[in-house]
């Protein structure tokens, strides 16, 4: 298998609308295809496997009348998978995205080879996200075909290193794909990205705020009314840290003491406590601030690709200046 995923050479902008609990669904995901982008989701979204089945089928079909009908291959799409011991689902959801030979897993919380082979065995590919160097070593050795650095300011759960650090490091070992997250709203933040060092871009945040996400238009005005300084970094809502929009924790009467306790994740016994608090308590990364509207997928993707273009045009500008 090549150093680099084959797909990156396709897309119309190197990015990846990451999978958000709750905020990805098919709509989402296959604007995203279309528009020639990277759509994912979780599996868990879908609160039965058959219903992510039923997903999985909608998607796929709707991407092959696409390219029927207009001759354009879209970009692949992807599933994320929760590799923890007290998913209760890992390897039902895991059986259908081999049936249906998903191509792109995205794994979290837990990198297993035996779930990377299984994947490889059809041609699909697995990228799974880090917050440390320890992490990306271990997800290095189970075979991993890429790596999501999930830095400083994410949305969800996310790390706290600086992305310049985490992807300095991680490619004095990792020669395969990287993507970075945290913070990136806008074209110009892509192409800082891959001026980093990175192949790829994955912008959640950025996509909620989409007519086709699944989040709720109170959820969408609030990531438009916040500054960066407006995200709040906690553990006490899910027992993983992840970043928050404090106006929502207020609104859910969560004081300062209760951000401060954590508690031992189990997806088994907290998978629907914790959708009934995600629905009301709004996850966000410190990209807020510089999102200052709602758009059709196809109209974001047009604009993150003009912007992207420019900053590429000013880069070249300065190659000229400094040479």
């Amino acid at each position: 298998m090549s150093a680099k995923a084959p797909f990156t050479d396709s897309l119309s902008l190197p990015a990846i609308a990451a999978p958000m609990f709750l905020i990805s669904g098919p709509q989402l995901v296959i604007s995203c295809c279309k528009q020639g982008i990277v759509g994912t989701f979780p599996a868990l979204n879908q609160r039965t496997s058959e219903g992510f089945e039923a997903w999985l089928v909608e998607i796929k079909e709707a991407l092959e009348a696409y390219e029927k009908e207009t001759g354009k291959k879209p970009a692949p799409f992807g599933v994320n998978l929760i590799v923890h011991p007290t998913n209760p689902r890992l390897e039902a959801d895991l059986k259908l995205c081999i049936k249906h030979q998903v191509p792109l897993i995205i794994t979290s919380l837990g990198a297993v080879s035996q779930l990377v082979d299984a994947v490889h065995s059809y041609g699909g590919l697995v990228f799974h996200d880090i917050i440390k160097k320890r992490h990306a070593q271990k997800a290095a050795e189970a075979g991993v075909d890429g790596l999501i650095l999930v830095a400083a300011g994410a949305g969800g759960h996310a790390g706290t290193l600086n992305p310049m650090t985490l992807l300095a490091e991680v490619k004095k070992f990792f020669k395969k794909t990287l993507i970075l997250s945290g913070c990136i709203s806008t074209g110009r933040d892509i192409a800082s990205a891959l001026q980093m060092g990175a192949d790829l871009a994955y912008m959640g945040t950025r996509f909620i705020n989409t007519t086709e996400s699944k989040a709720p238009e109170d959820y969408k005005k609030m990531i438009i009314e916040a500054g960066a300084s407006d995200i709040v970094y906690t553990a006490a809502i899910s027992g993983v840290h992840a970043n928050f929009l404090a106006a929502s924790l207020q609104a859910a009467g969560i004081s300062e003491e209760d951000l401060t306790k954590d508690h031992k994740v189990d997806f088994g016994k907290e998978l629907d406590t914790e959708a009934k608090a995600w629905k009301t308590i709004w996850s966000a990364g410190q990209g807020v601030a510089t999102i200052e509207d709602v758009l059709p997928v196809e109209q974001l993707v047009e604009q993150l690709r003009k912007e992207f273009l420019e900053a590429l045009t000013d880069q070249a500008q300065l190659l000229k200046k400094y040479s």
